[in-house]
């Protein structure tokens, strides 16, 4: 058998082991039914449904702690069910939680919780990014190369979430140095209430990671480089947003950016599709 076709088999096997009647859809794979076979294929459940909150939780506390633990673990649950895994390892697993939320109706009522939790997905994928403390290189070719044949590289692991909900104030109310502070959820009421949005930059600093809210202009600027872009692209896009002259130098958002971390540098060779899909962009 292929590795492929391995693959395959082993994905239609957790989708019948979740089936209402998994009984008689995993016929194919098992020699003899039964009550042995019965207690196990629950004990099967049990254990993935609890491996299920584990893995989800691990990656989306905040998210958690918004819904609730009961809530969350039927959400957990229901997600193994419907988008199981595809890889042994279940900390890649939950990729697919922002969409499905998006589709749930009881979760109508709180529409900032898939950008959160698209938010949160970014945050665990930048702490699984290989570490990367190399100086930026090939920044000399700002001076010399026409901006339509360089690109600004990102680093692996960073991300960019924009949402017309604040995200960034959501996520740092619930994260553990702010859960003694009795003010925490003010501004974000405030944030709520007046409609605002926020996008969040997403990124490795050092062992750890960094999220920050952006303005507009460093906005167009940092999407269009996660996204890609030739810096003349970049350029372009960012000078379409309204801001003063200074606000637009594009020689103190670089400064601002190196100071972060995020960018590995620039190189005349478009970035690749793996390195443009690690460091992309949400909403």
């Amino acid at each position: 058998m292929t590795v492929d076709r391995e693959a395959q088999r082993q994905q239609q096997l957790l989708r019948a082991l979740w089936r209402a009647d998994a009984a008689q859809a995993l016929q194919p794979w098992v020699r003899e039914a039964g009550p042995r076979f019965t207690r196990g294929l629950q004990a099967y459940q049990a254990h993935a449904g609890a491996l299920a909150e584990r893995a989800l939780a691990a990656a989306y506390p905040t998210v958690q702690q918004l819904l609730g633990d009961a809530p969350f673990g039927a959400l957990a649950r229901t997600l193994w069910r419907q988008h199981p895994p595809e890889q042994g390892d279940a900390d890649t697993w939950g990729a697919d939680l922002a969409a499905f939320m998006s589709q749930a109706e009881d979760l109508a009522g709180e529409p900032y919780l898939p950008d959160v939790a698209r938010l949160e997905w970014a945050v665990h994928q930048a702490s699984r990014a290989a570490d990367d403390d190399a100086p930026p290189a090939g920044l000399q070719r700002l001076a010399d190369t026409d901006p339509a044949a360089l690109w600004l590289l990102p680093r692996a692991g960073s991300a960019l979430v924009v949402s017309p909900h604040p995200v960034v104030l959501i996520w740092q109310a619930h994260q553990p140095a702010a859960l003694h502070r009795p003010e925490r959820f003010g501004p974000v009421q405030r944030a709520l209430a007046q409609g605002q949005g926020q996008a969040a930059l997403v990124w490795r600093q050092g062992w750890r990671v960094a999220v920050e809210a952006l303005d507009e202009h460093e906005t167009a600027l940092c999407q269009s480089v996660l996204k890609g872009q030739h810096l003349a692209g970049a350029l372009e896009q960012a000078t379409s947003h309204g801001a003063s002259e200074a606000d637009r130098s594009f020689e103190a958002w670089l400064l601002r950016q190196l100071a972060r971390g995020w960018l590995a540098g620039a190189s005349t060779t478009m970035p690749s599709l793996a390195r443009e899909s690690a460091c992309s962009t949400a909403r």
